[in-house]
Parts: structure tokens; C-alpha cells; sequence
């Protein structure tokens, strides 16, 4: 990465406090790229993400940068970095709408088998609401990672711009790991599937191997396969209790998120004074 101390139109030619941190900040972020395999660390990752973005909020306040991004001098920058942020704001909110989804139909569904009463017909219809349900949120996700094109950026040679838009690729980062993580890796789970209608033991290294969310997945299709061919199953009903439980948990860990879309949201509207001064 490029060392942001160099002399520059848009900052101090002497190192500021500011850039310094924006680069361990960075540098934390960057380090860490490699998929999160745990709804903990995606949390870490959050946060660490918020306080880079708080970071270059107070790099924007300062004097030279707000001339640097002038609207008269720069419009077609300004118009790019508007655009960026529209697209990060998509971003973080498709993340959150799937959060919340799966969250709601997650608890609903745990509702339901705890105080379940009509028979395994009223089941399976639950079971196959929440695993389209999941259909619909992977296909949000897909749809937004394909739609997260970066933005060039003009006006390279301006160090700010050159910041904002490390920002956006870290950030974009961080939610292309996330929306992996909640979509999950499709061919292992239906590998536990296949195991668990068979009736073979999954070790929990096996399980460990894939996460909360397609845990679940794997859980509940199994279960609705065990209703369609009807063979009633007490173990996978509690399995499925217990995995809706993880899952569940896991979400409240990425609850962060939701937080960092109205920081964003902030941003937006401190960059749009900024810009618009």
C-alpha cells in the first residue's frame, strides 16, 4: 500500500496524526482479508471498519482536503465519490435486509416447532417457507455483490482521493466475505444433508467445517426430506431446534451492521456538505 506522507495537492507535506492512523487502520483491515470463517471475527472486522470510516471523516474535515474535492474545480470526482457512497450504502443495507430476514424467519420457525401441534404436514410448510426464504435472501446478495462495481476515480494524484477509494475496496471487502458467509458454501452443505439422511454420525468436525447459516440449511432440508417421505424423525427435529438456536445467535453477533449503515448514512450526509460547501 501506498505510503500517504508524500508531498501532495491535497495534504500537508509533513505527515499528519491522522494519516498515520488511517494507515494501521488500514493496514488491520487489509491483513485480514482472507475469508471470515466466524461470525466473531466478521464483527471484529465491522468495527474495525467503522473507525477507518470514522478516521476519514476527520481527514475530509481538514482545510486542504475540502478544497481538494471544490465541486466548481472537480465535479466529475464529486459525482463519483457520491456514486461510491450510494453504492457502499447498497451494499451494507442489502447485508442488513438479509440479517433481518433470516433473523425473523429464524425465530419464527423455532417458535413453531417448540409449540408444534399439527402434525408433521404443518411442519414441513414451515420448513420450506424458511428455506425459500433463505433462497430469496442469497439471491439479495448476489444481486448486490454484482451490482458493487468500484468507481474510478479521477484526480488520482490527490491523496484524499486516493484514501477514499482504499476505503471503498476494503470496505466492499469486508461485506464480499460477509454475503459469503450467509449465503454459504452450497456443495458441503448438501454433503451433510446426504450424511444425516443416511443416518450417518457428523463428526462436529464436519459440521465445524461449515457455519451457522448453512448448518441450518443443511439441518432443515434434510428434515424436509425426512417429512416428504414420511418418516417421522424426533433427532433431526431437535437437531434443527438446536442449529435455528446457533443461528440465531450468530446473527445477534453481526447486529453490528446494522449500526454501520447509519454510519454510513452520516457519512453521506457529511460528505454531501463537504462537497456541496
Amino acid at each position: 500500500m501506498a505510503a500517504y506522507h508524500t508531498r501532495s495537492n491535497s495534504l500537508p507535506s509533513r505527515q499528519h496524526p491522522l494519516i498515520s492512523e488511517f494507515e494501521d487502520q488500514l493496514c488491520r483491515l487489509r491483513s485480514s482479508d482472507e475469508a471470515s470463517s466466524s461470525a466473531t471475527s466478521l464483527a471484529c472486522k465491522l468495527s474495525e471498519l467503522q473507525d477507518l470510516h470514522d478516521c476519514v471523516d476527520k481527514l475530509l474535515l481538514l482545510p486542504l482536503n475540502q478544497q481538494g474535492l471544490n465541486k466548481e474545480q472537480n465535479e466529475k470526482l464529486v459525482n463519483e465519490l457520491l456514486d461510491g457512497s450510494l453504492r457502499l450504502l447498497d451494499v451494507c443495507n442489502a447485508a442488513k435486509d438479509a440479517l433481518q430476514q433470516t433473523k425473523e424467519s429464524t425465530q419464527e420457525l423455532q417458535s413453531i416447532i417448540r409449540r408444534r401441534r399439527g402434525g408433521e404436514s404443518s411442519l414441513s410448510s414451515e420448513v420450506k417457507k424458511f428455506l425459500n426464504s433463505r433462497k430469496t435472501v442469497k439471491k439479495a446478495l448476489h444481486k448486490a455483490m454484482e451490482n458493487k462495481c468500484t468507481f474510478s476515480l479521477l484526480n488520482k494524484d490527490q491523496e484524499i482521493v486516493s484514501m477514499l477509494k482504499e476505503v471503498q475496496s476494503v470496505t466492499l471487502a469486508v461485506f464480499e466475505s460477509m454475503f459469503s458467509f450467509i449465503s454459504g458454501p452450497k456443495s458441503s452443505s448438501w454433503s451433510l444433508v446426504s450424511k444425516l439422511m443416511n443416518s450417518k454420525k457428523v463428526s462436529c468436525e464436519e459440521a465445524n467445517k461449515l457455519n451457522e447459516f448453512a448448518n441450518a440449511d443443511a439441518v432443515l432440508n434434510s428434515l424436509l426430506i425426512s417429512q416428504k417421505s414420511k418418516k417421522s424423525d424426533s433427532t433431526l427435529e431437535e437437531n434443527a431446534q438446536n442449529e435455528l438456536q446457533k443461528l440465531e445467535m450468530c446473527i445477534q453477533d453481526l447486529e453490528g451492521v446494522e449500526s454501520f449503515y447509519r454510519r454510513l448514512i452520516k457519512a453521506r450526509v457529511s460528505l454531501l456538505n463537504i462537497l456541496n460547501h
